[in-house]
């Protein structure tokens, strides 16, 4: 065989890898339905749901967890390759901590001061802590697989990106079902249970996305 047969050949054998986003689809959409059964089997939403969404620090908890998802996801995109540009998803990254900076000046500056620690420390922070890595590890794993369908530059940067956006995935999950819609319990207890998943992502992805 002459080589230039040979390469052709090896060329046509080569598999070519899926397309970021669809790797990352398929390989979340059975870890979010993971995700929503453990959910709805442990937690569930609550009582009268749709009615909470007239109240205006219940809505913005969910859209600044919403908003997190999507530019998360986004920056997990971005990892898939080397050299992609990440600068602007980081930008975007910032935005669902920016509003929620502002919720929190807001709300100081409309509630009285003694009752802003009983709203920091809310009913529910341990079990904040506890769900929301519990709802996200799922999603960590599938996002993990995923960008193994990829090749990271930077493999623990990618790893902490998907438990970025698996945090930000139970934390969404979780919202529906947190007691505690003050921004200050927000901003405190739900960065921090995704912070355990986002080290939890960069221990894993510096292991599993290296090549």
């Amino acid at each position: 065989m002459k080589t230039s047969e040979l390469l052709n050949a090896l060329s046509e054998d080569q598999v070519t890898p899926p397309a970021p986003r669809r790797a990352l689809t398929l390989a979340l959409i059975p870890a979010v339905v993971i995700a929503v059964c453990l959910f709805l089997a442990v937690l569930g939403p609550r009582p009268h749901f749709l009615a909470l969404l007239a109240e205006p620090r219940f809505l913005f908890k969910l859209i600044v967890c919403d908003l997190l998802v999507a530019f998360s996801g986004l920056l997990v995109l971005r990892l898939f390759r080397p050299g992609a540009a990440v600068h602007g998803a980081l930008m975007l990254a910032v935005v669902p901590p920016a509003l929620l900076a502002i919720g929190v000046g807001v709300e100081l500056a409309v509630v009285p001061a003694a009752q802003w620690g009983p709203r920091l420390v809310g009913s529910n922070s341990m079990v904040c802590l506890k769900s929301i890595p519990f709802l996200g590890f799922a999603p960590l794993i599938a996002t993990l697989f995923a960008l193994r369908n990829g090749a990271p530059e930077r493999p623990a940067l990618a790893g902490a990106g998907a438990g970025l956006f698996a945090g930000a995935i139970g934390a969404a999950l979780y919202a529906t079902h947190c007691p505690d819609d003050s921004p200050l319990f927000v901003a405190v207890w739900y960065p921090l249970a995704i912070a355990l998943l986002t080290g939890l992502g960069a221990v894993l992805g510096a292991r599993l996305l290296r090549w």
